[in-house]
């Protein structure tokens, strides 16, 4: 896009008036050049101002000189705006996400609270309690792994709107490239303009938040009970476990050898979290794959 073309379309989008301004001129133009005289009876001297002022009107022989015809007539075109890319509508919050936003804040208190974290937990067990007698404890945590994997995915692909993760994307890289655009052809205006829509598409970093932690709120209020849950089992940060023989199991695990599901193995971080993380990474990996759900949106 020219400087011309941008020019008239900046002023277009700021004053529609001067749309009409603009194919006076046009009209009254002789040989390329036209005179106040021809067109004060139908266009204000402000808009006349500025014409000159943007050099769309540029001095002549006899009077101002239409700086380029052809792109002035492009500029006054509707196909283009600066940008072909749509911007999205924010996504709103239900009632209901606010309400699990606070019932994780809520959960969270359970991390340094005991009695909440019994709390919780106990309300748990009532159902991951019995597991305990029947399998290995590790392979409760890779069955509680699974569920939260399962339905991290599947909430993640119904509750954040891929389509408009990728609208934003593309509108960010759409002003990526103009302005890359500008700056080889030295075009200090069209440079002010993209900055401007740049502060105007901040909004866009917002919105892209509130689409990707929407799921994120459900995620972490299904998941932080079970979280409680194992940390009240095997006991942390000097609480007592609720399953001392559980929390004294001896494993064997790479590189560390033999130890305890208790023991820290990767600084505070012990032995049944670092073991929570590999499976959850796995089986989520393991379901996206079988369901053939995509994370991250795909750009134009």
């Amino acid at each position: 896009m020219s400087k011309v073309e941008r020019r008239v379309r900046s002023l277009v989008q700021e004053d529609g008036e001067m749309q009409d301004a603009l194919e006076v001129v046009l009209d009254r133009a002789t040989d390329g050049e036209v005179r106040w005289v021809d067109v004060r009876d139908e266009i204000s001297s402000g808009q006349w101002g500025r014409l000159i002022e943007k050099e769309i009107l540029v001095d002549g022989d006899e009077g101002f000189a239409i700086a380029d015809h052809e792109e002035i007539e492009e500029g006054l075109t509707d196909d283009d705006s600066g940008s072909d890319v749509e911007t999205p509508e924010t996504t709103s919050w239900t009632k209901w996400d606010k309400l699990a936003a606070l019932a994780t804040v809520g959960a969270f208190v359970g991390y340094a609270v005991s009695p909440v974290r019994n709390l919780i937990a106990g309300a748990i067990d009532i159902v991951l309690g019995p597991l305990l007698g029947l399998v290995p404890f590790y392979v409760v945590i890779m069955l509680i792994a699974l569920g939260t994997g399962l339905y991290s995915t599947l909430l993640r692909a119904g509750l954040m709107d891929m389509e408009k993760m990728s609208m934003y994307q593309d509108r960010m890289k759409d002003i990526q490239e103009r302005r890359k655009e500008a700056k080889e052809q030295d075009d200090d205006e069209a440079l002010d303009a993209i900055q401007d829509e740049q502060m105007e598409a901040m909004g866009d970093q917002l919105g892209m938040f509130k689409e990707q932690f929407r799921p994120m709120v459900w995620i972490m209020f299904l998941t932080i009970p079970a979280f409680l849950w194992m940390f009240w089992v095997i006991g942390y940060r000097g609480s007592e476990s609720a399953y001392p023989s559980v929390a004294t199991q001896e494993i064997v695990m790479p590189l560390a050898g033999t130890v305890t599901w208790d023991t820290g193995i990767v600084g505070p971080m012990q032995v049944w979290i670092v073991w929570y993380f590999l499976c959850s990474m796995a089986f989520t990996q393991l379901v996206q794959k079988s369901l053939d759900i995509k994370m991250s949106p795909s750009s134009s």
